[in-house]
């Protein structure tokens, strides 16, 4: 399996999104080799499992796999341009809603692969504070900051809302899903109060005893579902991948179960999702017969 650095052509393509441009999508396309896929994701742990394990799937069935990390807009932008061939690490219908309107009919949605995922502030289980609402209240507490993720992800660009919705005090401080477990793992060590961005699945909520924060204004939605979305053209260009792709679906505590192994230091994620799928045969058959 080869992994893939971002190139010049996504960084165009990314911003051409971001700025909405109108780039076409034939533009910065190109041809790949047969019996190659390449699956884009976000660095996000429950993303990396996921696709880490269909990576190791899509070997299994005989296909060379690359992966590319990507910004969640870059993700996008070259699923819609043929610089990758599908992800299985879109939020929808609230979190990746905005980039899917932006792509549209140059990707296929191929449904669900997980559900059961929630989005929203999270906070350690001591903590005194159970809604959105009374943050403003105990701000010194939480040293006047929620501690966030990457700036491009639709988490951040939703809070950014609720800090508004609530008139909230409090800074939504930037960074990435390892500075915000750093700094979460940091207060709870020591005791001490502090509210960051959370999503389910996360590792956190195996590792931590936490709790999401009450959103009486339901800014955040409901709970959501990851969907498995391919470029256009896919199916005809390598239908069997497109059939394993259609058919991969597994639990949350299923993914839970690699994003543990992911947390072992040294740990590999390519690895540890081949070690998880030669232990679960009969889950992965189900993918690979559909």
């Amino acid at each position: 399996m080869k992994t893939r650095t971002l190139n010049h052509r996504i960084r165009l393509a990314s911003l051409a999104l971001i700025a909405g441009t109108g780039m076409t999508a034939g533009s910065l396309a190109y041809a790949q080799d047969q019996g190659t896929i390449n699956l884009a994701y976000v660095e996000w742990s429950s993303e990396v499992a996921s696709t880490n394990v269909m990576a190791a799937v899509l070997e299994q069935a005989g296909f060379e796999v690359e992966l590319t990390s990507l910004s969640a807009a870059a993700m996008f932008q070259a699923l819609s341009t043929g610089d990758a061939d599908a992800i299985v690490a879109a939020w929808l219908p609230t979190t990746h809603a905005d980039y899917m309107e932006r792509v549209g009919s140059n990707v296929e949605d191929l449904g669900m692969n997980l559900d059961g995922t929630k989005l929203g502030l999270v906070v350690p289980s001591y903590t005194d504070v159970d809604s959105i609402a009374d943050l403003n209240d105990n701000a010194d507490s939480f040293n006047g900051e929620i501690i966030g993720i990457d700036p491009g992800a639709g988490l951040m660009a939703l809070t950014e809302e609720v800090v508004d919705t609530y008139d909230l005090g409090l800074r939504l401080r930037s960074g990435s899903g390892a500075t915000m477990t750093a700094a979460l793992s940091s207060a709870i060590n020591n005791e001490e109060d502090v509210v960051v961005t959370g999503w389910t699945p996360h590792w956190m909520f195996a590792r931590f005893d936490l709790k999401y924060l009450e959103d009486p204004e339901e800014v955040y939605g409901g709970a959501e579902q990851i969907h498995t979305v391919v470029r256009q053209g896919l199916k005809d260009d390598m239908p069997e991948a497109y059939a394993i792709l259609d058919a991969f679906e597994w639990t949350p505590e299923q993914m839970g179960e690699v994003m543990l192994m992911n947390q072992e230091d040294n740990s590999d994620p390519y690895e540890n999702a081949k070690q998880w799928v030669e232990d679960n045969q009969d889950v992965v058959e189900t993918w690979l017969n559909s």
